[in-house]
């Protein structure tokens, strides 16, 4: 019986999930689902990440939490338009949720919206959102064993974040094992070594970002 909710649930999500698509890539907007565990600096990163865009595109950002808002009182400072979902203990985003946020944004006719998922490597990977693609962030200090043992969230990344580099000389952290644990499990994956601290490795990811709404745009054109 377990199963057969879970599958219920799941295929109910799907629907949404295919909606909310239908109605992103008719506004020409990218979404992105950002996810990673507690504690991997991603809200840091979606904050520098805005102040570099901040000429160049206009971003607003769905922030999921379990029950505050403090995430996104941070995103809101950095000049966008943010909608809080607090998901009262469960411990992802579905799309429904997101639906029902993205109504608060249909004015604001964003290039990008960044869906920060709920911080878990467990979860979040079982529910499309109806992104186009899927970002996950790692940090140094929680170890090399997160990919082995996490390989869901991986398998299905489109770039995957390795955080938090500046601390690699107090660590045993193994940079070359996470790239090749990586590639195994998902050879397509683009693979950026940051520190959301310092700014290192930032530009190369900015630059990426930038390509990838400009394809989402170019094939919005030739679709139309």
């Amino acid at each position: 019986m377990r199963v057969k909710l879970e599958t219920r649930l799941l295929g109910a999500n799907e629907l949404i999930a295919h909606n909310n698509r239908t109605t992103f890539s008719s506004q020409g907007i990218l979404v992105i689902n950002l996810m990673s565990s507690p504690g991997s600096g991603k809200t840091t990163i979606l904050e520098k990440t805005i102040l570099r865009l901040a000429d160049k595109i206009k971003m607003v950002v769905i922030e999921g939490d379990l029950y505050t808002d403090q995430d996104a009182q941070r995103i809101e400072q950095q000049g966008v338009k943010v909608v809080q979902i607090n998901t009262e203990g469960t411990c992802h985003l579905d799309a429904g949720m997101v639906n029902h946020a993205y109504q608060e944004l249909l004015s604001e006719k964003p290039d990008l919206l960044f869906i920060e998922n709920v911080g878990n490597l467990v979860c979040p990977a079982e529910f499309d959102l109806g992104e186009d693609l899927r970002v996950v962030v790692i940090s140094v200090p929680e170890g090399n064993d997160k990919i082995t043992k996490y390989p869901l969230v991986f398998q299905r990344a489109d770039a995957v974040l390795v955080n938090k580099i500046d601390l690699l000389p107090f660590t045993d952290f193994d940079v070359t094992k996470v790239q090749k644990d990586i590639g195994l499990i998902n050879p397509k994956t683009k693979i950026f070594l940051v520190s959301a601290r310092n700014g290192d490795g930032l530009e190369e990811w900015i630059a990426w970002l930038l390509e990838q709404i400009q394809a989402k745009k170019t094939t919005n054109r030739n679709l139309e």
